[in-house]
């Protein structure tokens, strides 16, 4: 490859990449879009696909989603290839009179903020599936969550981004970048060497080495993840379901469960998709760079699944797979320029909510570039707020 100059360098071809190619492609920006192996083979294939508020702390967390949310409803008119977008809303489920007072709390928080939340009773959960585990004391749901296939998300956006004229290089992995004199990036990858104006780190969990390589510490650690997938020989659930306390355990509190369970942060998370399969999940742990299955942990989120679902354990396991999320403190992902690197702009730390955060964050993204009106208040995303100790959880 022949030394090349281009104006906007996004390093990661993930979903997070693929938005911000799209909606800077499509605001007349000259895009280069940088992965490593193929599109969307790295946390973006290791994933369920909702776009959720539910499990959002009400405020600015929520509302980041809810944009998100609009944006994606509108992707779905805009896009080409389509994604298996479906709005059906999302519910959480509890198990006990102390979960029930802390939902209402929560759906009260969020309806303050301005989202469409309400509390469910037990005979809303039996009226919803006849599969529910009848000792279940009710839930919440909020009806704008949707839902997407994030393989076909990323590929669609992709799609759009190179009809806008975006440029895509696979296989081409960067090793290393410098800020040069001039105020140009010289980023030398295993393909040759090219400059750019600006560079965007959408590495997900190696965004922390991108940002080495330009001197800044970028607070992202990988967190791993289980999925199962089951066949659905019998309609289990048309919504996004997850038990209460998976918000607990997302957000770190405790939660009165076996101490397995809690040491693998497992909580019932079931999503049926439009193959008319299911995805079961999920588990939490700090392993480092590991993706290997853990069987005792699969066994977990299964027993897990079966206490809110006790008729599906007899229903087939198709495979099982483990991914990483950009975990950082707060919960929130840094989404900004940084200052002391004038150009490098990070878009990354979603954690488990990519797929979620993945349009309003490319939109943020173009509006940054192009020195715009923001969707989203930009202070609660900028990565300054770990250096000030400010941490908002």
């Amino acid at each position: 490859m022949q030394k090349t100059h281009h104006d906007i360098v996004v390093i990661g071809g993930g979903i997070i990449g693929g938005a911000i190619a799209y909606y800077c492609a499509k605001a007349g920006l000259e895009i280069m879009v940088l992965e490593k192996n193929e599109l969307a083979s790295g946390t973006s294939s290791r994933c369920d696909g909702n776009i959720l508020a539910i499990d959002k702390d009400p405020g600015f967390d929520s509302q980041m989603s809810l944009v998100s949310q609009q944006l994606v409803h509108e992707l779905d008119k805009d896009l080409e290839i389509k994604f298996e977008y479906r709005n059906p809303g999302s519910i959480l489920v509890c198990e006990s009179d102390v979960e029930m007072e802390a939902a209402q709390q929560w759906v009260t928080r969020q309806q303050e903020a301005g989202l469409d939340f309400n509390m469910l009773d037990r005979s809303d959960l039996q009226n919803e599936s006849e599969f529910f585990a009848d000792d279940l004391y009710g839930g919440l749901e909020c009806k704008t969550d949707s839902t997407v296939n994030p393989y076909m998300l990323t590929f669609s956006m992709f799609h759009s981004a190179e009809k806008f004229g975006a440029k895509i290089r696979k296989h081409t992995e960067v090793k290393n970048i410098k800020k040069q004199p001039s105020g140009t990036f010289l980023i030398e990858t295993n393909e040759g060497i090219m400059t750019a104006n600006k560079v965007i780190n959408a590495c997900g969990i190696w965004a922390p080495t991108i940002g080495q390589m330009l001197g800044v510490d970028v607070p992202i650690k990988p967190r791993k993840g289980h999925i199962i997938v089951a066949s659905r020989q019998q309609p289990v659930g048309l919504r996004k379901v997850m038990e209460f306390g998976y918000l607990i355990s997302k957000f770190g509190g405790e939660r009165i469960v076996d101490a397995d369970i809690e040491k693998y942060g497992v909580a019932l998370v079931f999503e049926p998709t439009e193959a008319q399969n299911f995805l079961i999940g999920s588990s939490r742990q700090f392993v480092g760079f590991d993706t290997k299955v853990n069987h005792d942990v699969v066994k977990m989120i299964a027993r897990r699944a079966v206490r809110f679902y006790p008729k599906i354990a007899d229903m087939s396991v198709i495979r099982t797979y483990a991914g990483l999320r950009p975990w950082t403190e707060d919960h929130l992902p840094i989404i900004c320029e940084v200052e002391e690197v004038p150009g490098f702009y990070i878009a990354a730390g979603h954690e488990g909510d990519g797929i979620s955060l993945a349009a309003v964050t490319g939109k943020l993204v173009q509006e940054l570039l192009q020195h715009k009106d923001t969707c989203i208040p930009t202070e609660p995303v900028n990565i300054n707020r770990f250096k000030k100790g400010v941490i908002h959880i």
